[in-house]
C-alpha cells in the first residue's frame, strides 16, 4: 500500500481498486523470487511504456536499497556531473515523492496545534490566480504548474461536411434506405436518417520562447502540454530565431520527460526573437497541413522583433487569411498604460481576431472562457489585465 502510494505521489494512476488486485496477483503469482515480484507489480500497475522507468528506480529504492534516504537525497542534490552522467528523467520528480509523504502529514497537524483553519490556505491560492509569473518565487512557480495542469480550452465543436447515421436526424439517407428496402421486402419503406457530423477544429499553438519572454514561455510550455494531452488535434510550435514543432515531445503523459525531451530540442532558447521570418517558416511549410477544417490559430509573444518588424505584417495577413481565428496573447497587456508603439506590435495588431493579456493564471482561465463562447474583440487595442 505504501508503495502504491509512492507511485500515485510520483505521477502513476493508481487507485485502490489496483493495490488490492496486485494483493490478488502476489497471492497467485507467489514472492519466492524478486524478479516474479518485481513483474507481477508492474503488470499490475503499469499501463504505458514510459512508466516503465519511473516505476523501475521507485521499486529499486524502496524494496532493495538499505540506504534509501541517502540515495533520495543525493537525487535531490544538484546535477553537476554534466551530460555525461547525466540523471534519470523522472528522478527528481520520484524523490520528491518519497520525501513528501512526512511533510504533508506535519502540514495537516499544523492547523490542529495552533487551532488555524484553512482560510489562509485558500487565500494563498487565491492571491496565486492574480500573481504575475514574472515575480512568482520557485514555490510559487511549482504551485502554479499544477494548476495549470487542471486548465482546459472548451473550444465549441464545429459542424464538418461528413454525416453519420441518425435515427432523428434532418436528412434522409437515401443511399442507406434502398439498401435497407432490398433487404427486408416489405411493402412498406422505413426510411433511415442522417446528421452532420460535429468535431473541435484544430488548436494551433505559436509560442515565443525569446529572451523577452523565458519567464512565461516556460509556464505557457506546461499549459500547452495540459491541453495537448487532453484533446486531439492540438500542434504546438516555438519560435525565437527558427522555428521548432514540439508537438510529438509534448504527447508524453510524463510532464518532466516532455519537458526534458523539449528542451532538448529547442536550439534557440531565450535568445533573439526573427518573428517575421519564423511566421514566413510557419506559412510556407506548415500552414496547409495545419491550418485546415475551421483551425483557431493561438500566437503567444510580446511583438518585440529583432528585425524591427521587416515583412511582418505581410506573414501576419496571410496567416490571419489561413485560419479561423487568430488570437494574440501578449504578456506586454498586464501593464495599464501599455501602447502598441513597436514596430512589430503596429504590424501584428491590424491582422488578429482578439488581443489578450496572458501573464497569470486569471489571464488563462479568460482565455479559456473567450474561446468558449466566442466573445471575439477585434484588435480592441487594448484590454484590462
Amino acid at each position: 500500500m505504501h508503495f502504491a502510494r509512492v507511485l500515485r505521489a510520483a505521477g502513476l494512476p493508481i487507485g485502490p481498486d489496483r493495490v488490492v488486485d496486485a494483493l490478488r496477483a502476489l497471492k497467485a503469482a507467489g514472492m519466492a523470487r524478486r524478479d516474479d515480484f518485481y513483474w507481477t507489480l508492474a503488470a499490475v500497475f503499469l499501463s504505458r511504456r514510459e512508466q516503465q522507468e519511473l516505476y523501475d528506480q521507485a521499486f529499486h529504492i524502496f524494496w532493495r536499497d538499505p540506504r534509501m534516504i541517502e540515495r533520495v537525497m543525493g537525487l535531490l542534490l544538484p546535477q553537476i556531473r554534466g551530460r555525461t552522467g547525466e540523471q534519470p528523467q523522472a528522478g527528481r520528480r520520484l524523490a520528491e515523492a518519497l520525501l513528501s509523504k512526512q511533510a504533508l502529514e506535519r502540514e495537516a497537524e499544523q492547523p490542529a496545534e495552533d487551532g488555524t483553519d484553512a482560510g489562509p490556505a485558500f487565500s494563498r491560492s487565491e492571491l496565486l490566480q492574480h500573481a504575475d509569473f514574472e515575480t512568482m518565487t520557485g514555490a510559487e512557480l511549482a504551485q502554479a504548474k499544477k494548476l495549470i495542469a487542471r486548465l482546459r480550452l472548451p473550444i465549441p465543436e464545429e459542424l464538418t461536411r461528413r454525416f453519420r447515421p441518425d435515427a432523428r436526424g434532418a436528412r434522409i439517407d437515401l443511399p442507406a434506405t434502398l439498401r435497407a428496402s432490398l433487404k427486408g421486402g416489405a411493402q412498406l419503406i422505413t426510411l433511415k436518417r442522417r446528421s452532420r457530423i460535429t468535431r473541435h477544429p484544430p488548436l494551433v499553438v505559436l509560442c515565443d520562447i525569446s529572451g523577452s519572454m523565458s519567464r512565461y514561455s516556460r509556464m505557457f510550455l506546461h499549459f500547452l502540454h495540459a491541453i495537448t494531452n487532453d484533446r486531439d488535434r492540438v500542434h504546438a510550435l516555438v519560435f525565437g530565431t527558427r522555428l521548432t514543432n514540439i508537438t510529438r515531445h509534448l504527447r508524453n503523459r510524463d510532464v518532466d520527460i516532455a519537458m526534458n525531451r523539449v528542451a532538448s530540442a529547442i536550439a534557440d532558447w531565450a535568445g533573439g526573437t526573427r518573428i517575421g521570418t519564423c511566421l514566413a517558416e510557419f506559412n510556407r511549410n506548415w500552414s496547409r497541413r495545419l491550418l485546415g477544417q475551421n483551425a483557431v490559430v493561438l500566437l503567444i509573444s510580446d511583438g518585440l522583433d529583432r528585425d524591427v518588424g521587416a515583412g511582418l505584417g505581410a506573414q501576419m495577413e496571410r496567416l490571419h487569411k489561413s485560419c479561423r481565428k487568430l488570437v494574440w496573447l501578449n504578456p506586454l497587456l498586464r501593464y495599464e498604460g501599455f501602447q502598441p508603439r513597436p514596430s512589430g506590435v503596429r504590424a501584428m495588431l491590424p491582422h488578429v481576431d482578439a488581443f489578450l493579456p496572458v501573464h497569470n493564471i486569471d489571464s488563462l482561465v479568460d482565455l479559456a472562457k473567450v474561446l468558449e463562447h466566442g466573445t471575439w474583440q477585434r484588435h480592441p487595442g487594448r484590454v484590462a489585465a
